[in-house]
């Protein structure tokens, strides 16, 4: 099985990555596939594909999200790579990807959140908050829930 990165956003297989994140991660659980939706175009978003050249097929098996400017700031996001090909290095392929991206060239500062993967992201240089009295958070943990049954 040979595997390839993709920033085009045609690739991206919305039921494969709102199936993810609303129902196996456990940052997203829940939420509905119009935020997801919308979430893409402010975003660079990677695509990590299953590609059978003798099937000529291609399947979605991972993803990442970067929220930035271009200039300065970028916030990684919804990265995951679905359980059954885990364990190949995909997960570290695609923040490779993701660092040598043109448009994330030469950024002050990155962030992100995981309960999970510190050692993942310690390769590429994230540590802990240096001074996170600095930082701060407005987080709803209810969001999601309450959109879908206003929606409903």
């Amino acid at each position: 099985m040979e595997y390839v990165i993709s920033t085009d956003p045609a690739r991206l297989d919305l039921d494969v990555i709102h199936k993810f994140l609303s129902q196996e991660s456990y940052w997203a659980r829940g939420i509905p596939r119009e935020t997801v939706v919308r979430s893409f175009p402010q975003s660079i978003c990677f695509g990590v594909y299953a590609v059978d050249d003798v099937a000529q097929s291609q399947q979605q098996v991972g993803f990442a999200r970067v929220v930035t400017d271009r200039a300065v700031f970028a916030y990684i996001a919804d990265v995951f790579i679905l359980s059954d090909h885990r364990g190949k290095g995909l997960s570290k392929r695609l923040m490779e990807a993701v660092f040598a991206h043109p448009d994330l060239q030469n950024l002050r500062r990155w962030i992100l959140a995981t309960a999970d993967a510190h050692g993942l992201y310690r390769q590429f240089g994230f540590t802990s908050l240096s001074k996170p009295e600095r930082l701060m958070e407005r987080h709803d943990a209810t969001v999601y829930s309450r959109i879908l049954r206003s929606d409903g």
